[in-house]
Parts: structure tokens; C-alpha cells; sequence
């Protein structure tokens, strides 16, 4: 039987990347912490192919070591496929310095990894513990009803929390801080396969995104243990007419169809409906909200990842500060700069799905300044306001793709 109270420093919900990189790094410097997991580790959860930009944070909270160790399938780049045009993104050919490479990673695997490892370090983590609900004084301290595996409840006491909930997005349900995504509608529906078809050398290792229509994509991400990751994306009302038909689905993909016919799904394919979620704030007195937790985007950028980590390593600085007694700007320091990013990316899955930004892709002759611009986008360098498609997110894309059609116009009426 439990003591009915614990007392913390911060409290951390979740520990998938976001809860593990927070945690890691509050450990590190001597903050006491307390992470609960609602799941029994190793569990599945989408979100597979990783960012460059994540990788600075997984080494500043050292973390890194013991994934480099792990064989992960590397990933340089990203495809784009569109009737017969080809989009190649290589990450050592962005406007922005930094990381050229990273992974595209099981998740179960990779996030067991990062659990193992903050336990290794001394972090309290608790799995199969489940937030019941939290009350949270006027002076940020909180008060937290955990049941754990057994079905027993006990309190945990914290100066903060940390929401690395994810997709459980467990603050925001019991604060009442959820909203409407701007994102358009999507749904999606994926599995993995055991790829036994899969292409000796670099193309069966390529990432790609074969774009079908300018709302519906298909996914696929190898990994280095023979299985790849299978998805699409695409209107709910298309999604939810196939029925969990992946099948069928797969006949969608003149490119892949073949290589993925007749194979054996390792689970039935999982929908996710109208995925994109936001906040109305993501920091308030005592808590933080990471990751996915506070905004998720629509995975065409693989962004999930690197927003989990950045805004993760970003609280746990600032609650350091705190704890220290110096003071902190949540406002400026937190909500500002996360959304910055933020709605960089939101800017790109909209005009992904206006067509703007596919009518940049799949123009010919490509820019090589432009493309190594919207590449170290790509890449999750999305702070870099040096980068003139970081800068003016909000009309590069569109003004560009608008120069485009007009110059297309011409030329046929020519």
C-alpha cells in the first residue's frame, strides 16, 4: 500500500519523448520529479518519423547515447511523389545549420528506450498510473489524484506539472482548455507490415509521401527491423468509406501497390478521425502543456516529435528558473516563442492542403534557394528567422504558388 501523499517538484504526465526529455533534463539539475504513464511500456503510438531539429534535444538532455546505440533506420530526407514527379528533400542541403539527419523509429521500441534510460538516471516513473483529476491553488501548487495499477489512489503534491500526455491530452480535458483546430478536417488510417517486398538498397529505406489528390496522401516509413510503418491521410468522409478497408485503400497507390499487396498486416488498421487538436492556452499558474498535448498538427510534416521535445526541453528550463527563483515570462519565454513554431507549421499542413505548397513541390525547374529554404522547414527549424520561409510563413508560400499559376497561365495562352 502506497503513502497517501507524495511530495515532488514537478510532476510529469506522459513519458513518451516530451516526458522523457523534461524529465531527463529537471534530473540532471537536482529537481525532484514524479512522471506517471497511463500505458504499460512497450505500447504503440503513431508518430514515427522523427526531425532533425529533435535531435539537439535528445543530446542536451542525454538521452542521445543510448538511441545512437540502437540501430535505428537513419533517415537524410524526405520524398514526395505525385503522378510521376519526384520531391527529393535532403536534409544536408537546408538554409538553416544544424542536424542533417535523424530516424524513423517504432515507436514502442523508441519510446521504451527513452523510459528505461530516465529510470537508469533516477527518475521516479510509475506505468500503468492514470491522473484522476488535479486541483491547483493560487499559488500553482497541485494537488493530483493518481490510481495506479492496482486501482489504488494516492496524491502527489507538485510546485508544477508538466502535460507530456500526448494524444491523452489529459490537462486540457480537466482544465477545460481544449478548442477547435483552424487545421482542415482529416482522418487517418494505418497499420504496419512485415515489408517482405521490400527494395534492396536506398529505396527501401526512403521515407515517402505519395500524394494521391491535394487532400489524400499515403505514407510509408521503413524501419531497420525489416517492418514499415503504412498509412493515409486523407478527408474524414474518404477514410470512413473504406472502413478500415486498408486493402482496397492500398490500390490508391499506383507506386506502392505492388509492394504492399497481398502482405500480412501486423495489426488491424488503426483510424484516427479528425485528429487535429488545439488550446486555449498552454501554460497557466503550476502547469505547462507540452507537445501534442497542446496543439496537434496533421502529420504530413512528421512535426510531433520535434514540437514534444522542443517544448518539453523549453518548460523544463523555465521551470528550473522558477524553482530557482528567478523570475520567468511564461507569456513571452513559453506560449510566445512555442507558437512561433507552431504556427509556422500550421501555415505549411494548410497550404499543404490548399495546394499551394504541393504547386512549390512538384514545380519544374525546381529553385535550389527556395527548396533548401521550405527543406530546413522541413527539417524543424522553424525558429530560424533568418530563413525568409520561417520569416514570412504567412505569404511566401502563398505569393509563390500565385506567381506560379500566372506564369502557367501565360505560357498557355502563349
Amino acid at each position: 500500500m502506497k503513502s497517501n501523499q507524495i511530495e515532488v517538484d514537478v510532476l510529469i504526465i506522459g513519458a513518451g519523448p516530451s516526458g522523457c526529455v523534461a524529465a531527463a533534463y529537471l534530473n540532471k539539475k537536482g529537481v525532484k520529479v514524479k512522471v506517471v504513464e497511463k500505458s504499460k511500456f512497450p505500447r504503440f503510438v503513431i508518430g514515427e518519423s522523427l526531425l532533425p531539429k529533435c535531435m539537439e534535444h535528445f543530446e542536451e538532455a542525454g538521452l542521445l547515447h543510448v538511441l545512437e546505440n540502437h540501430g535505428f533506420e537513419i533517415k537524410r530526407g524526405a520524398r514526395f511523389l505525385r503522378d510521376d514527379i519526384v520531391c527529393n528533400f535532403d536534409f544536408s542541403k537546408k538554409h538553416t545549420a544544424g542536424w542533417d539527419w535523424t530516424w524513423q523509429v517504432p515507436r514502442a521500441d523508441f519510446d521504451d528506450l527513452l523510459a528505461t534510460e530516465i529510470k537508469k538516471q533516477g527518475v521516479d516513473l510509475s506505468f500503468e498510473h492514470e491522473v484522476v483529476d488535479t486541483q491547483i491553488d493560487n499559488n500553482g501548487i497541485s494537488i493530483t489524484n493518481i490510481k495506479d495499477e492496482n486501482g489504488q489512489q494516492y496524491t502527489i503534491k507538485a510546485n508544477f506539472i508538466i502535460d507530456s500526455s500526448g494524444y491523452g491530452r489529459v490537462l486540457p480535458r480537466l482544465l477545460g482548455l481544449d478548442k477547435p483546430s483552424s487545421i482542415p478536417e482529416h482522418s487517418s488510417m494505418f497499420t504496419h507490415v512485415k515489408d517482405i517486398n521490400r527494395p534492396d538498397g536506398e529505396e527501401g529505406t526512403l521515407i515517402t509521401f505519395d500524394v494521391l489528390d491535394r487532400d489524400t496522401w499515403f505514407w510509408v516509413i521503413p524501419f531497420s527491423n525489416g517492418d514499415t510503418s503504412i498509412g493515409f491521410v486523407g478527408k474524414t468522409e474518404l477514410i470512413e468509406s473504406y472502413e478500415g478497408d486498408m486493402e482496397n485503400m492500398l490500390k490508391l497507390s499506383k507506386y506502392y501497390h505492388k509492394r504492399f499487396e497481398n502482405v500480412d498486416f501486423k495489426f488491424n488498421p488503426i483510424s484516427i478521425k479528425n485528429y487535429a487538436k488545439s488550446v486555449t492556452q498552454l501554460y497557466g499558474k503550476g502547469y505547462v502543456l507540452t507537445g501534442n498535448s497542446a496543439e496537434f498538427l496533421d502529420p504530413v510534416f512528421s512535426s510531433g516529435v520535434t514540437f514534444a521535445t522542443e517544448s518539453a526541453l523549453k518548460a523544463a528550463k523555465l521551470i528550473d528558473k522558477a524553482l530557482n527563483n528567478q523570475s520567468v515570462d511564461w507569456q513571452v519565454e513559453y506560449s510566445d516563442y512555442i507558437m512561433k513554431g507552431v504556427n509556422v507549421f500550421a501555415t505549411y499542413v494548410k497550404e499543404w492542403y490548399t495546394g499551394n505548397l504541393q504547386t512549390l513541390f512538384f514545380h519544374r525547374p525546381e529553385n535550389p534557394e527556395i527548396k533548401k529554404q521550405i527543406c530546413a522547414v522541413l527539417a524543424g527549424y522553424v525558429w530560424d528567422e533568418t530563413n525568409p520561409f520561417v520569416k514570412k510563413h504567412d505569404r511566401l508560400v502563398k505569393n509563390l504558388a500565385h506567381i506560379i499559376h500566372m506564369n502557367e497561365k501565360e505560357n498557355n495562352t502563349d
